[in-house]
């Protein structure tokens, strides 16, 4: 007990004295495991095992669980263990202030109300009277490590090249940067974005597994290619088939995703060129305008603390980043409570901007990135195959009945952040649009998209297709968004509906009619004017500014 409360001691000491500046301040460490030349061999005959052993026990398995179909409530995801959240520079004890809410795209996934979508009434659990028939899933990866191109890197590298010259000091606040190292990797998922998808895979078998009784083939999931992409399929199967049986229980398809190689829907930037250039760098332009603003007060507050070195408004967002980051791979940072609660607040909407103007309905080129997974949607719904190859469709793949099978019960696709909301605005969900064209200077009233919200870190969308009345037929479909329900009366014919629910025949027609309108060469391909117009709220370039280009 003696050496644990020392060792508490010790490491308080640098927050109550201050602490001279380490030449290591800003360095980057990292770790590797398993050891070198510690790995497994294949024919080490100590460890045998399980179906060498033995000895199992009784192995009876239980019936499916449909708790989706049939439980009054579904359980809510609204906690994230083991993550600690710091709390905001001004928060109360008495009034708690969850950071890890506020973070954007970079939040954990939590549930989302279906009142936060316009539908006050609506549950994710199957209306009275209605049966389950498939279920459509899109998720997105779990927590990663940061991007080689964002902030925290950089601001990492700021630090130390400040740490090894003369003068730098923190104080304050700021003090634990004496010895502050980077510790984070990049782009592959951490730990805990590995529990996030082992988890939805979890959840995903107790809402739905009686679906996997309709099966006649084993299942295929598809993927990407991208470590983390694949990482989290893989966990995502481990928890919906169990750590034992999920290699023998379906398909991984792993779709390739490089620039310009392959056509794509679960990364369609690849071969968009509007999505990978000026055009999706649009959020980045409008999100930093904002941040001009609302960071002014935190820069000259913190630059009180400092010696040797300014932060700039750059710095400050990277810091603000590493709180996300560092609270995902480490389990708590430092940096998030430098902020103030309309500080994070603020955070949190600079990432619906860089959303709505990159990746939703604010960017000309959204709906044409999203349609081609529309156009799977309507394959799959119709058991149709798919002729016409305009799109990031790709025809090796669609065209097999291995690859695309037509007759599934349950569909599980992976994709990025940046492609669920381009999904959702080539679906036509306007709900979610509302109150655009977002500004850029305030954050407004009755706002209506929000990325935290739409595509947090293992985020996960459910396209319920339903009979209603119960019977062999599917005559309905609806869509979930992390657990709430969305409104379809951007789709033509789709009706209100308080559960959500629109005809399945109306449905399909509604998205073949936007597969038509998607001008899919000019969105993606088109040399626009910059600066581009900032009214857009549908994903399309503006019909009427095209033969002006």
């Amino acid at each position: 007990m003696f050496s644990l409360i020392l060792f508490a001691l010790l490491n308080l000491v640098p927050h109550i004295v201050g602490q001279p500046a380490s030449t290591f301040a800003g360095s980057t460490t990292t770790a590797v495991f398993p050891p070198p030349n510690a790995g497994i061999a294949a024919t080490d005959t100590n460890f045998p095992d399980g179906s060498e052993v033995g000895f199992a026990g009784p192995t009876r398995t239980g019936d499916e669980a449909g708790a989706i179909a049939t439980a009054p409530v579904i359980a809510k995801v609204d906690s994230h263990f083991p993550l600690i959240n710091g709390g905001a520079e001004d928060s109360k004890k008495n009034e708690p202030f969850d950071v890890l809410l506020h973070l954007g795209n970079l939040s954990p996934f939590q549930s989302v109300p279906s009142s936060s979508f316009g539908l006050p009434d609506a549950s994710p659990v199957i209306p009275q009277g209605c049966e389950i028939v498939q279920a459509y899933l899109i998720h997105r990866h779990g927590a990663r490590y940061p991007t080689a191109d964002s902030g925290p890197p950089d601001f990492a590298a700021k630090i130390n090249a400040a740490a090894t010259g003369a003068g730098f000091s923190a104080t304050g606040d700021l003090t634990f940067l004496n010895t502050w190292t980077y510790k984070l990797g990049g782009e592959i998922l951490t730990p805990f974005g590995r529990s996030q998808l082992f988890n939805l895979g979890v959840g995903f078998r107790v809402k739905y597994g009686q679906l996997l009784k309709a099966f006649k083939n084993l299942p295929v999931f598809r993927t990407t290619s991208e470590a983390r992409m694949l990482d989290s399929a893989l966990h995502f199967a481990a928890g919906f088939f169990g750590v034992q049986k999920y290699q023998d229980s379906y398909h991984q398809l792993i779709t390739i995703e490089h620039q310009g190689d392959q056509n794509n829907t679960l990364a369609p930037y690849e071969t968009c060129v509007n999505g990978l250039n000026d055009i999706s760098l649009f959020g980045n332009v409008q999100s930093g305008k904002w941040a001009q603003i609302y960071l002014a007060p935190a820069v000259k507050r913190l630059n009180k603390n400092l010696q040797g070195l300014e932060l700039n408004v750059t710095d400050l967002f990277a810091m603000q980043q590493l709180c996300a980051f560092e609270t995902v791979a480490l389990g708590y940072s430092a940096f998030c409570d430098l902020f103030t609660e309309d500080e994070w607040k603020a955070f949190e909407y600079q990432s619906d901007l860089q959303f709505w103007y990159s990746f939703g309905p604010g960017n000309p080129a959204s709906s044409a990135m999203g349609i081609g997974y529309v156009q799977e949607l309507v394959s799959r719904l119709t058991q149709t195959r798919i002729t016409t190859f305009d799109t990031t469709v790709n025809a090796s793949i669609v065209t097999s009945d291995i690859l695309f099978p037509l007759d599934q019960p349950i569909y599980v696709d992976a994709t990025h952040d940046t492609i669920l909301t381009a999904i959702f605005t080539a679906m036509n969900f306007t709900t979610l649009a509302a109150n655009g064209p977002l500004p850029t200077d305030r954050i407004p009233k009755n706002q209506t998209f929000f990325a935290n919200q739409l595509a947090p870190f293992a985020s996960n969308v459910v396209g319920q297709v339903l009979s209603c009345p119960a019977s062999t037929k599917p005559t309905h479909i609806r869509w979930v968004i992390n657990d709430g329900v969305v409104p379809l009366t951007g789709i033509k014919g789709c009706k209100e509906d308080k559960n959500g629910l629109c005809e399945l025949d109306t449905f399909i027609a509604g998205m073949k009619q936007r597969i038509a309108e998607v001008d899919f060469n000019f969105d993606c391909f088109a040399n626009y004017t910059i600066p581009i117009p900032d009214n857009i709220i549908n994903g399309q370039f503006p019909q009427n500014l095209k033969n002006k280009k």
